[in-house]
């Protein structure tokens, strides 16, 4: 299960969080943490993702450079507000539009492109604002959104695994679609169980009115990882006849794992360039198994 860590990933995962290390201290001091991130990396059982890798690297952050967990808090304030201020357009071009569900679809995947963590310094309010405005031209696997709908036609329970602040804002209008159009589903948000860089919580999901029932995955790692999760979060899914995981570290913590997943990203990094065969940004709607 999941998408374990590689060359790519590591690379990645180094580059990141060394370049963040240099702003905090000496060169020396980034020498030092590059070394326990190898030791992570060595001492890390076969096949985990890079996501498993995070609450190990925010302590190494908070105890060798007294960096807040909450980093991201105020990029994280910045998103809800930014997204509650357009939720009514938003919410009324979702409702006009010939098919709600996949309107709503749309603009929650656009959502994915607020990962401060992943996208570090990239990310513009600006850019999403262009980028909203096209989001009913966005193009999806139809065959993929085809079965999605007939999953939700059968009704039953849909677990939304969210990703991040600001996103789930939109991830509110797309739930919102959903149980408009198929009311014999009953829909369910699960959200990090505390601070994972920039991603939702409860706090976030209260903060853009979510009104469905909101659980948590009991751990801090920015994705699912399955051995962790909390009882409640663990029997949700295992439970759930559809599960829609937002954003790359669900699919890096998931993908493989034959729960009857809906994976929604963008594509933002060279492992999922190379993985899926998409250049950056495009959006995806991938399904587990069929």
């Amino acid at each position: 299960m999941s998408i374990p860590i590689d060359t790519y990933c590591l690379q990645c995962l180094l580059r990141r969080n060394i370049a963040l290390a240099q702003t905090l201290g000496t060169e020396e001091q980034a020498m030092a943490f590059a070394k326990e991130i190898m030791k992570l990396y060595l001492a890390a059982p076969e096949g985990v993702s890079s996501p498993w890798f995070g609450p190990q690297i925010a302590d190494l952050l908070h105890e060798m450079y007294g960096l807040d967990y909450d980093r991201f808090r105020q990029e994280k304030l910045d998103s809800n507000r930014f997204v509650l201020e357009r939720l009514p357009a938003i919410r009324e071009k979702v409702t006009a539009a010939k098919d709600p569900v996949l309107a709503g679809l749309q603009f929650a995947i656009l959502g994915n492109y607020l990962d401060f963590s992943a996208l570090q310094g990239q990310v513009s309010f600006e850019k999403l604002e262009e980028m909203l405005d096209k989001a009913l031209e966005m193009e999806l696997d139809e065959q993929v959104y085809a079965y999605f709908c007939r999953d939700l036609r059968r009704g039953g329970k849909l677990v939304y695994l969210t990703d991040n602040a600001g996103e789930i804002g939109f991830d509110r209008v797309l739930a919102e679609a959903i149980a408009a159009a198929y009311p014999d589903i009953s829909v369910t948000f699960c959200v990090r169980g505390a601070i994972a860089q920039n991603d939702a919580t409860r706090e976030d999901a209260a903060a853009v009115g979510i009104s469905f029932p909101v659980i948590d995955n009991g751990n801090r790692v920015a994705g699912t990882q399955l051995d962790l999760l909390s009882e409640e979060a663990a029997a949700a899914l295992s439970g759930a006849d559809v599960i829609l995981a937002k954003g790359m570290a669900n699919a890096e913590t998931m993908l493989g794992c034959g729960y009857n997943v809906y994976y929604a990203f963008l594509v933002k990094c060279q492992r999922f360039v190379t993985r899926f065969g998409k250049p950056m940004f495009t959006p995806m709607l991938v399904k587990e198994r069929e």
